[in-house]
C-alpha cells in the first residue's frame, strides 16, 4: 500500500468529520483465486482481529492464534459465577468506543452493519477532590470552538489564571502535525510540558492528567508528544466531540461472538486457548509456526500481540527478521500495573450519577462506572436484586503496592466519590490486576517498531506498534492490524482495505497560522 504520509481527502461519509482522511491501498487485483496464500495472525485482540478480516476477506487462507480461549485481548470477556449464584461476565474493564475510531467501527461494522450493539453515553464529566467538576455534554465540538467552549465552561480556568499561562508555550496543540509531532515533543516529558505552559493547576489535574493516564502511565514518564497527539485526535484535530459510545453487552456477547462468526464464514480457522512457541522462518520460503504441540507451515505471519507476548515469541525465535528489529522489540517497556476493580452491591447508586466519572485527586482512583446505567447484563441483575454493577480503575499503581491494601484504598475512594455506596454491602467483587499495556516513554519513538519489518512476509500489529499516523489505543490496534493486512496483500499484488484518520495537521488555518509563532 502507499505510505501512510500520503493520504488524499475524500468525500467523507454521512455522519464522519468532513476533514477526515482517507488513506487509499495499492492497486492491485480485488482477491486471490487459486493462488491463496496461508497466514499465520498471531493474537486474537483488536489488531489481530482486524489483519485477519483484512486478509481473509480477499481470500486468504487465516488461521489465528489466541492464547486465551476467547477473543478480544484486552477487551475479553470470560465468565463467572458470584457469591449469589448469578452467572456474569468478567472484563479487564470499561473502554470509551469514540466517534473517531474510524477504523475500529468499520471492523465492527463487518457483524454490525448499523453499529446497533453501541449505546451513546450523555456526558463524560470529571470530577476534582477539591470539588471541581467539569462536563463535556454542552462543549461545542467542532475545534476551535471546542477548545474555546470547554475553557468558557470549565471552573478550571478563571481568569487570573489564564492570564498566567504562557501561550507561546501552547501553541504546539494548535498544530499538531504526525508524525512530525514526534520530532518536536518526544524528548520531553507530559508533565514537563505542561508544567511549561503553566496551565491552572486544577485544569492540569482535572483535564489533561486524565488524557495522559488513559495510557496508563505517569505524565513524568510520558511522551509530551503522545499526550498532545491525543489532545489533536479527541479535541483539536477532529469535530467528533469527546463523547463517546459503550457497547449495550459484555465486550464477548456485543462484539466479539459475532465477529468470529463473520471470520468463520470466511474460512478464518480459529485456534484458541493455544499459545504459539515459536515462529521460525523457513529456508524453502514462509514460516513455520510451533504451538500446541503442533507445526504448520505458513506464507506469511501477522505479530499482533501485547508487549510481553511479543517479546517472548521473539526472544524464542532467534532469526526472525534482522537483529536491530530483535533489538528493538527486547527495549519495549509496558507501563505500570492497573487495578480493575467491580463491585456488586446490594443497593443502587443515586439515579443522577454518571454512567462514567473521569476523576482526579482521589489518591489512585481514575474513574467510576455504574455499569448497569448501559450494559445489558449489568442492568438485568441490578432489576433482579435491587442492587448496583459498580467498577472502579486505578492506573499506573506503584508496581510494590501490596494488592489487598491497595484494593481497600480504591474503595474508600468511591466512598468519598459516591457516599450513598458506603452504606452498601459488597454482594461480591472482582479484581483484575493487569501490567501489560505498552508505555510510550520520553525519547522512545524513533525506537519503536512499525507495521513493516525488514521481511516483507512478517508484518507487525496493535497499539504497541509505530503507525505514523494520528490513531491512539483501541484505534492504533485497529488501523495497525488493516494496515498490517495492507502490507501484505500489497506484496502480492492484492487490494487492501481503505483507511480513515482524524487529520493529521491542524484544521484551522488561523490555528496553523498561530502555531507557527512557536517555531
Amino acid at each position: 500500500m502507499p505510505s501512510p504520509s500520503t493520504p488524499r481527502r475524500s468525500a467523507p461519509r454521512r455522519g464522519r468529520d468532513r476533514q477526515a482522511e482517507v488513506l487509499h491501498p495499492a492497486p492491485g487485483r480485488a482477491r486471490f483465486t487459486q493462488d491463496a496464500p496461508r497466514v499465520a495472525v498471531v493474537g486474537g485482540g483488536i489488531a489481530g482481529l482486524a489483519a485477519a478480516t483484512g486478509l481473509a476477506e480477499r481470500g486468504a487462507r487465516v488461521t489465528l492464534y489466541e492464547r486465551e480461549n476467547t477473543l478480544g485481548g484486552r477487551l475479553a470477556g470470560w465468565p463467572t459465577e458470584l457469591a449469589d449464584g448469578s452467572s456474569v461476565t468478567m472484563s479487564r474493564g470499561f473502554h470509551a468506543f469514540f466517534r473517531q475510531y474510524y477504523n475500529l467501527r468499520g471492523l465492527l461494522r463487518r457483524a454490525h452493519t448499523g453499529l446497533d450493539m453501541l449505546t451513546a453515553v450523555p456526558d463524560y464529566p470529571l470530577q476534582h477532590s477539591g470539588g471541581l467538576y467539569d462536563s463535556f455534554a454542552k462543549v461545542p465540538r467542532t475545534p476551535p470552538w471546542s477548545a474555546v467552549g470547554f475553557a468558557a465552561l470549565s471552573p478550571t480556568f478563571g481568569w487570573r489564571d489564564m492570564a498566567q499561562m504562557d501561550p507561546r508555550a501552547a501553541l504546539p496543540l494548535l498544530d499538531v502535525r504526525v508524525p512530525e509531532v514526534y520530532d518536536q515533543l518526544d524528548s520531553v516529558s507530559a508533565h514537563d510540558f505542561l508544567a511549561g505552559i503553566r496551565f491552572p493547576e486544577a485544569a492540569h489535574h482535572l483535564a489533561f492528567e486524565v488524557f495522559s493516564r488513559s495510557f496508563f502511565a505517569d505524565p513524568r514518564e510520558l511522551s509530551a508528544a503522545e499526550l498532545v497527539l491525543m489532545f489533536h485526535i479527541y479535541f483539536l484535530g477532529s469535530s467528533e466531540g469527546l463523547l463517546f459510545d459503550v457497547p449495550d453487552e459484555p465486550f464477548s456477547q456485543a462484539l466479539w461472538e459475532p465477529l468470529s462468526a463473520y471470520l468463520e464464514a470466511h474460512h478464518v480457522k480459529m485456534r484458541l486457548a493455544t499459545f504459539v512457541d515459536t515462529v521460525a522462518p523457513d529456508p524453502a520460503g514462509g514460516y513455520r509456526i510451533t504451538a500446541g504441540g503442533q507445526e504448520e507451515h505458513v506464507d506469511a505471519t501477522v505479530l499482533a500481540l501485547d508487549t510481553p507476548g511479543l517479546q517472548a515469541v521473539v526472544a524464542s525465535s532467534p532469526h526472525l527478521a534482522d537483529a536491530t528489529w530483535r533489538d528493538r522489540v527486547s527495549r519495549l517497556r509496558t507501563a505500570p500495573p492497573f487495578l480493575v476493580s467491580r463491585l456488586w452491591l446490594d443497593r443502587p447508586v443515586r439515579a443522577d450519577r454518571a454512567g462514567f466519572l473521569g476523576t482526579s485527586g482521589y489518591a489512585s482512583l481514575d474513574n467510576v462506572s455504574v455499569l448497569d446505567r448501559w450494559e445489558g447484563e449489568a442492568a438485568r441483575w441490578a432489576a433482579r436484586t435491587g442492587g448496583s454493577v459498580v467498577e472502579l480503575h486505578a492506573y499506573a499503581v506503584d508496581p510494590g503496592a501490596e494488592r489487598a491494601a491497595e484494593q481497600e484504598r480504591l474503595l474508600a475512594q468511591l466512598y468519598r466519590v459516591y457516599p450513598e455506596t458506603r452504606d452498601a454491602r459488597i454482594v461480591d467483587a472482582r479484581h483484575e490486576w493487569r501490567a501489560d499495556c505498552p508505555l510510550f516513554p520520553v525519547g522512545g519513538y524513533e525506537d519503536r517498531p512499525a507495521v513493516r519489518t525488514g521481511d516483507p512476509t512478517l508484518v507487525m500489529a496493535g497499539d504497541l506498534v509505530r503507525t505514523d499516523l494520528p490513531v491512539a489505543l483501541m484505534e492504533r490496534a485497529a488501523t495497525s492490524g488493516f494496515l498490517a493486512a495492507n502490507a501484505l496483500l500489497e506484496h502480492w499484488g492484492v487490494r487492501g482495505q481503505v483507511l480513515w484518520t482524524v487529520p493529521r495537521s491542524g484544521r484551522s488555518r488561523l490555528m496553523r497560522l498561530l502555531a507557527g509563532l512557536a517555531s
